[in-house]
C-alpha cells in the first residue's frame, strides 16, 4: 500500500516520466547509430560528399527532426538525419579500413568515444546534477564552431582543423552533459530532440577523435 501511495504521488510520477524518456532515448539512440553504421557500409565504396553539400545536410536534416520531434514525422526524420550522417562517413571509414592502420585508427576513434560518452552519461545520471550553467557555453559554442568550419573549407587550414577538432571535442562532451542532466532533471521530456542531440554529440567526438588521430599518426 506504500509503494503504490508513492508511485502515484507528485515525485513519484517524475521519477517514472524521467526513466521512459531516458529509457526511449537510449533506445532510439541505440536503433540511430545501427542505422548510420548501415548505411555507412552501404557508402563505403562510394565517393565522398562535398562538404558542402555534407554541411547543408547536416543542418539542414538536423533542424528538420527537430521541427517534426512533436509529430508522427518526428522518428522518420531522425532516420533520415543519422541515416545521411552515416552515408556521408561511409567513404572515409571504407578507406581508412582499407590498411591495418586506418582501421586501428577507426576502432580507437570508436573506443575513444564510447569511454567519453558512457562515461559522462554515467557521470550526469548518478550525480543528477543540474548542467544548465552550460547553455551559455553550447549556445556560443555552436557559433564559433560553426564559423570555423566554414573557415576550414574555405581556407584549407590544417591547424585550424585539427585546433577545430579538439574544440568539437569540448563542446560535444558539454552538450552531452547539459543534454542528460536536462532529462534527468526533468528539463526535457521529447526523447526525439533527446536522441538528436546526443547522436549529433556522439559524432562529432568520433569524426573529431578520428581526425586528430589521423593528424598524430601523419595520415591526415
Amino acid at each position: 500500500m506504500q509503494d503504490r501511495t508513492v508511485a502515484h504521488s507528485p515525485a513519484g510520477i517524475e521519477v517514472v516520466g524521467t526513466n521512459k524518456v531516458l529509457k526511449n532515448t537510449y533506445m532510439l539512440l541505440a536503433m540511430t547509430l545501427a542505422f548510420s553504421a548501415f548505411t555507412a557500409f552501404l557508402a563505403r565504396g562510394a565517393a565522398p560528399l562535398n562538404p558542402w553539400v555534407f554541411l547543408g545536410g547536416f543542418i539542414g536534416l538536423s533542424f528538420l527532426a527537430q521541427m517534426l520531434a512533436n509529430s508522427a514525422w518526428g522518428l522518420l526524420a531522425v532516420f533520415g538525419f543519422t541515416g545521411f550522417v552515416g552515408y556521408a562517413i561511409g567513404p572515409l571509414i571504407g578507406a581508412l579500413t582499407q590498411s591495418s592502420v586506418g582501421s586501428e585508427l577507426v576502432m580507437q576513434a570508436l573506443g575513444g568515444t564510447a569511454v567519453i560518452f558512457l562515461g559522462l552519461s554515467a557521470y550526469a545520471i548518478t550525480t543528477k546534477k543540474d548542467f544548465s550553467f552550460l547553455a551559455g557555453f553550447i549556445t556560443a559554442g555552436a557559433i564559433v564552431l560553426l564559423l570555423g568550419v566554414v573557415a576550414v573549407l574555405v581556407f584549407k587550414m590544417p591547424a585550424l582543423h585539427l585546433a577545430l577538432s579538439a574544440g568539437f571535442m569540448l563542446f560535444s562532451s558539454a552538450l552531452i552533459l547539459f543534454q542528460t542532466g536536462q532529462i534527468v532533471n526533468g528539463g526535457e521530456r521529447n526523447y526525439i530532440l533527446a536522441t538528436i542531440t546526443l547522436y549529433a554529440s556522439i559524432y562529432n567526438l568520433f569524426i573529431s577523435l578520428l581526425h586528430i588521430l589521423m593528424a598524430l599518426s601523419g595520415d591526415d
